[in-house]
């Protein structure tokens, strides 16, 4: 009988530890992958990740143009006003109330394009630059 207490106590041991590690394993599984932070809110450990993507410095109109805007207004995309179309850009601003009100639907998204076109970190002024850019407004 002495002879089985043995192996059925290191077995119950090496059950109860591998139950442990099993434990472990799943809570590790199971933490979340990421976070989500809103704009204008304290977002603890995404000081690195705002500064690696470039948030926060002016932007050149003619670089936002080239990374968030010519893919649909360099070609007319779903409607988009073209680049160097004084005519088709006029009108958008006379019916959004100018140029300020071309922003505003910039700022928010219209019909088929996002909220500041793709460019998340852009600021207002970086919009309105390349607005004016594109349009001659």
């Amino acid at each position: 009988m002495k002879m089985l207490a043995a192996p059925a106590t290191v077995l119950a041991l090496w059950a109860v530890s591998a139950q442990a590690a099993t434990t472990d394993d799943i809570a590790k599984r199971l933490e979340p992958v990421g976070q989500v932070c809103v704009q204008g809110k304290e977002c603890k450990g995404m000081e690195v990740a705002a500064s690696a993507g470039g948030a926060g410095g002016a932007k050149t109109p003619k670089d936002v143009i080239a990374k968030h805007c010519n893919a649909c207004h360099g070609t007319g995309l779903l409607g988009a006003p073209k680049i160097g179309d004084k005519a088709a850009w006029k009108a958008r601003a006379d019916k959004e109330g100018g140029l300020d009100g071309v922003l505003a639907k910039a700022i928010t998204g219209v019909n088929a394009m996002p909220p500041k076109g793709t460019c998340a970190d852009c600021s207002d002024d970086d919009l309105k630059g390349a607005i004016k850019e594109m349009s001659g407004l």
